[in-house]
């Protein structure tokens, strides 16, 4: 039961968060956003402060619910660094160009229904099988 009931919450969980970020801010919750906000974004409590403030909760969320239920991750082979620093690269320019980034396209974007953002989330997801396909 409780392989079906984490998910379920989780997405209830961002769903939620994504509505009271949009009604709090009048700005839609996508991750490469906030932290551009939070980066770069002039001072002051909703230019800066509350993406800070959300980016936080997020991670010490996700912290938390490993620790409370006890949740393992396997880590893959290290990797280079160079490799991981041109592929955070790669990402960032990627949201720059798509206008977003998963999150935001996908759980936001979407559900506003953004033709736009169902276009990238298409081509998002399409580029991500066949890299799969390509790669295994």
């Amino acid at each position: 039961m409780t392989d079906i009931l984490y998910p379920i919450l989780g997405g209830l969980c961002i769903g939620l968060s994504a509505s009271i970020y949009l009604l709090a801010t009048g700005k839609i919750m996508g991750i490469s956003g906030l932290l551009s906000q939070a980066l770069f974004g002039p001072p002051g409590m909703n230019t800066k402060w509350l993406p800070l403030i959300f980016l936080v909760g997020t991670v010490v969320g996700g912290a938390s619910y490993g620790v409370l239920t006890h949740q393992t991750v396997p880590f893959p082979d290290p990797r280079s660094p160079l490799l991981l620093i041109t592929s955070g690269l790669l990402v960032g320019y990627g949201t720059r160009l798509g206008s977003g980034c998963t999150s935001g396209h996908g759980v936001c974007g979407i559900s506003r229904g953004s033709i736009r953002s169902l276009t990238a989330t298409a081509i998002f997801m399409v580029t991500a099988i066949l890299t799969v396909m390509i790669t295994k």
